[in-house]
Formats: structure tokens, C-alpha cells, sequence
């Protein structure tokens, strides 16, 4: 049942971005610097900003990313190091 809904959600989906695409066909003149200018569809100038946005969305977290990915490696280090430092505790000593 699940698997039909994702089929009929795609579906849906599909044609709204079809009727999107089709109602913004018209083209449109993009202006750079230094007079460069772009002539293209509407609806592919989006498409290349959005992606473009995504991609520099998705590399301004990367460094964070990996910054934390750095963090949890040093600290599972000095876990190991502390435990293998530490004696192991025998229980028959232990009071109950």
C-alpha cells in the first residue's frame, strides 16, 4: 500500500513540475558583469541557481562537518587511552 502512495505522490509531483516548466518556457536575459549577458528559459536559470545555491549550501557545512567528524575521533582517542590506562577493577573485592 505504502509503495503505491510513493508511486502516486511521484506522479503528482512529476506533472506539477511539468506544468511549472511549461507555463515558464519563455526566455529571459540574465546580466552579468562586464555586459556579459545570458539568454535561456526561465525555468533553466532557476534550475542552475537552485542547484548552484545547493552545492554552496551543502560546502559551507562541510567544514563544519568535518570539523566535528575531527572532534569525535581526538575524544574516542583519549577514551581508549584513559581506559587502557586505568587498571581493571576485580569484583571479588568489591563490598556488597
Amino acid at each position: 500500500m505504502l509503495r503505491y502512495l510513493f508511486w502516486l505522490f511521484q506522479f503528482i509531483l512529476f506533472f506539477l513540475l511539468l506544468g511549472f516548466t511549461l507555463k515558464n518556457s519563455n526566455p529571459v536575459a540574465v546580466s552579468f558583469f562586464l555586459g556579459y549577458q545570458w539568454q535561456t528559459p526561465l525555468v533553466l536559470a532557476l534550475l542552475v541557481f537552485f542547484v548552484g545555491g545547493a552545492i554552496l549550501g551543502v560546502m559551507a557545512c562541510l567544514a563544519y562537518v568535518l570539523k566535528l567528524r575531527r572532534e569525535i575521533l581526538s575524544l574516542k582517542k583519549d577514551m581508549r587511552s584513559k581506559s587502557a590506562a586505568q587498571p581493571a577493577i576485580e569484583h571479588s573485592d568489591a563490598v556488597l
